[in-house]
């Protein structure tokens, strides 16, 4: 089962990384009143913030006035939630709350909702309500408010809630997802959206709503037709290291998935590649790596639709100050999950109107 929000590191991490977000907001200010630009232009950018390279989060707002959260834009699930001041949770206690009281626009229903993470499941209830994105203005959007956060982990999260960007299908209490009631209510130009993380912790991500930006990639974009419209599901062929196929020989399910830090896949196949690259566990149980080799590891090329797709050392290597370790990690599912590790070298692009994932290599 997916576990979008397993991202162990940066709640550490996040304690560390305070401070970023102000330095961001100074840098891109935030500006409410873009949606009265009469140039309206139907794609939005909407720039992400890094936590030391492990959580990219983005500023959306709820609610007539506006009441602003960070959230994780997670094409690994499909729900919006954010916290509210139903939530007496201890994980609710430091981050934004959301009260319908305050907003004129907020319509209240008697539906609930649980969205399953490896902590326990957060419940809430329904409402709907305006969510701006960018200069994007979604008028009479559904979303959970929380009012049960389970666990400690959402306390040391930099970010308030989540927006989900998969398909309906996977969608809790079948809500429609935001980028659905982007879609049919005319906002953006064309049905697809796009990510570029940024390597560190530069600012500079984005995701772009409606279109994508050949700034942020070099060379052609490599279209690859979904296997499944639940996530953002695609088959790879196998998973090579210097020639050799050491991973997937008879193809994996993929999703390609902005809401997970590290490239995940189930144990056997990770354990093959870690050796082939020559990662192996310390006395801690830690994959850790000594930072000087980087320079010398082989590349790990995933095959995906006929073209290949390298990580070289430096991608799959993260780099913190307190040294060097592995952005592999395996799991007991057969999913595979092709998260930041994978999405900060190559610039994804995700086309609801056609089905496919873009993939071209990020600058």
């Amino acid at each position: 089962s997916k576990i979008p929000l397993y991202k162990g590191k940066s709640a550490r991490e996040a304690l560390k990384e305070k401070g970023l977000l102000e330095k961001f907001m100074k840098n891109h200010p935030y500006n409410p009143s873009i949606k009265f630009n009469s140039a309206l232009a139907q794609i939005a950018n909407e720039p992400l913030t890094n936590d030391y390279d492990l959580s990219y989060y983005g500023i959306i707002s709820i609610g007539t006035p506006p009441q602003s959260f960070k959230v994780i834009f997670d094409t690994g699930s499909s729900n919006l939630w954010v916290p509210s001041v139903y939530c007496n949770s201890y994980a609710c206690t430091n981050h934004n709350k959301f009260n319908p009281a305050q907003s004129s626009t907020y319509r209240a229903t008697s539906q609930t909702i649980s969205v399953q993470y490896g902590t326990g499941a957060m419940t809430g209830i329904l409402g709907y309500d305006t969510v701006t994105v960018g200069s994007l203005v979604d008028t009479n959007q559904i979303f959970g408010l929380s009012e049960n956060e389970p666990g400690s982990f959402l306390y040391y999260v930099e970010f308030d809630g989540i927006l989900g960007l998969a398909y309906p299908s996977i969608s809790s209490s079948s809500a429609t997802p935001v980028f659905d009631n982007m879609m049919s209510e005319g906002l953006v130009a064309q049905d697809l959206f796009s990510f570029y993380l940024s390597r560190n912790s530069q600012a500079g991500s984005v995701v772009t709503f409606g279109g994508f930006d050949s700034a942020y990639y070099t060379g052609s974009i490599q279209w690859i037709p979904l296997s499944s419209e639940t996530y953002w599901q695609i088959t790879v062929q196998n998973v090579m290291v210097n020639g050799q196929v050491v991973a997937c020989a008879s193809g994996c399910q993929a999703i390609v998935d902005t809401g997970t830090s590290m490239l995940v896949g189930d144990s056997s196949n990770i354990n093959n590649i870690l050796s082939w690259v020559g990662i192996s566990k310390d006395q801690n149980g830690q994959y850790s790596v000594n930072c000087n080799n980087i320079g010398s590891m082989p590349d790990v090329t995933f095959v995906i639709n006929g073209a290949q797709f390298a990580l070289p050392a430096s991608a799959y290597v993260m780099q913190t100050s307190s040294g060097c370790s592995s952005g592999f990690s395996p799991s007991s599912d057969q999913l595979w999950i092709l998260g930041d590790v994978f999405i900060r070298e190559w610039y994804s692009i995700f086309d609801r109107g056609n089905n496919m994932v873009g993939l071209a290599k990020a600058v």
